[in-house]
């Protein structure tokens, strides 16, 4: 059988039952295009989110902690033991890295690797009768701008301000607005050992994380060591790779070698990256129905066909038609919805990213924007083309098959 006589056949059968057909066509045109829309808009937060992340915080941190707790003596010397002591306090040890300069020095070594100290800890700003407590990270500026991109972020001031000024502090945007500071004036920074300063606000920076513009704030690192009380210590040492996917197992290696806990981008976000799995498999499940609704109707057609088209059955195969030429046929029928629907749905689709580009609105949670963050891709067309295509030929099949195996001697015995 030529395939252009096929298609033919395929076609008037589709024109034959053209309600059902349209309402076919539109399914899969609609499944298509939301997978298409929601894809841009999903994909889009997402990606958008995790640069964020990857830009403006480190790849890796290493922090003066241990993952799990070392076993106590008595568990090393009677490890099993059927007697077991409970209430045991650890050994008390002064907070910190220990060997700081070693380590820096020697992951300043690796090529690709950019190393900064840092020392974290809390703090209550007050100003105007106004306390907000906040976390503060001390810093040197020159290694600093090389692990984050903080200093691009900067509403106002500069980080090299934090050497020029004394008692300097740069604060999140969200930190200035709760208090009512602004650039330039004078706070008093209480910290949890009771040492108080009074520090001059040199910059205000807007990260778009919701979490870091409210609560985050920077000073020298000299300035957070005289607030902790803790000379010359410092918790955080702070990397930005080259090549962010190296940083899963450069942590592992870190970790191993000096027994603190080395956290990467991707540990740091896992609740977040989570909630992206959920939000994909919603996506896809619900994309996923829509074609499947748009399969029944497929099939109800073809069905309906195959059923209105016995006789015609029959006589195509006593002049010849083989079963697999009446299988291609109705095969063919699900494959020109699929295709005809996945045109009309790519036109939707984008029409559909076009509307949502156009509105815009204050959004604010894990991050602010100020509208839709949309991820435009060939791959979001192509990939709904294949499962709408897929879907449509695979809901033709079974009729199709049913069709093929018709006998004609049945077919003019019953017409008969």
């Amino acid at each position: 059988m030529a395939l252009s006589l096929g298609v033919d056949i395929a076609l008037q059968h589709l024109l034959h039952r053209r309600r059902q057909t349209l309402v076919s066509l539109l399914g899969v045109a609609l499944g298509v295009a939301f997978f298409i829309g929601i894809s841009a808009m999903m994909q889009g937060f997402q990606r958008d989110f995790i640069a964020r992340i990857i830009d403006i915080q480190p790849h890796i941190i290493v922090k003066d902690e241990v993952r799990t707790a070392p076993p106590q003596p008595v568990e090393r010397l009677y490890p099993g033991a059927a007697v077991s002591l409970r209430g045991l306090k650890p050994r008390e040890e002064v907070r910190g890295i220990r060997g700081a300069r070693n380590i820096i020095a020697t992951l300043e070594e690796l090529p690709g690797v950019h190393v900064a100290p840092a020392l974290s800890g809390n703090l209550l700003l007050r100003f105007g009768g106004k306390d907000v407590s906040v976390n503060v990270t001390g810093i040197q500026p020159e290694r600093e701008r090389k692990v984050t991109h903080i200093e691009k972020d900067l509403l106002s001031g500069s980080l090299d301000a934090l050497y020029t000024t004394s008692n300097a502090i740069i604060l999140g945007e969200g930190v200035a607005a709760k208090a009512g500071i602004r650039s330039g004036d004078l706070i008093s920074a209480v910290s949890p050992v009771g040492v108080v300063l009074k520090m001059k606000v040199v910059g205000i920076f807007r990260s778009n994380i919701t979490l870091m513009d409210n609560f985050d704030t920077y000073v020298l690192l000299k300035k957070a060591q005289i607030l902790a009380n803790r000379a010359n210590v410092i918790n955080r040492v702070n990397l930005r790779l080259d090549d962010v996917e190296e940083a899963s197992p450069l942590a592992a290696r870190i970790e191993r070698q000096y027994g603190y806990r080395s956290e990467p981008w991707q540990e740091q976000s896992r609740n977040v990256l989570g909630i992206f799995v959920i939000q994909n498999a919603i996506m896809y499940s619900t994309v996923g129905a829509i074609l499947i609704v748009a399969c029944f109707g497929i099939y109800n057609v073809i069905s309906t066909v195959v059923f209105e088209k016995t006789r015609d059955i029959g006589i195509l195969k006593s002049i010849g038609f083989r079963d697999s030429d009446i299988r291609r046929i109705f095969v063919l029928e699900g494959l020109i919805v699929g295709l005809i629907g996945t045109l009309i749905g790519w036109a939707l689709g984008w029409a559909l990213i076009e509307f949502m580009a156009s509105i815009k609105f204050n959004m604010e949670g894990f991050v602010k924007a100020e509208g839709f963050i949309l991820y435009r891709t060939p791959r979001h067309y192509i990939l709904s083309a294949a499962m709408a295509i897929i879907s449509a030929t695979l809901a033709a099949w079974v009729p199709a098959r049913r069709a093929s195996r018709l006998n004609p001697v049945d077919i003019v015995r019953g017409a008969g």
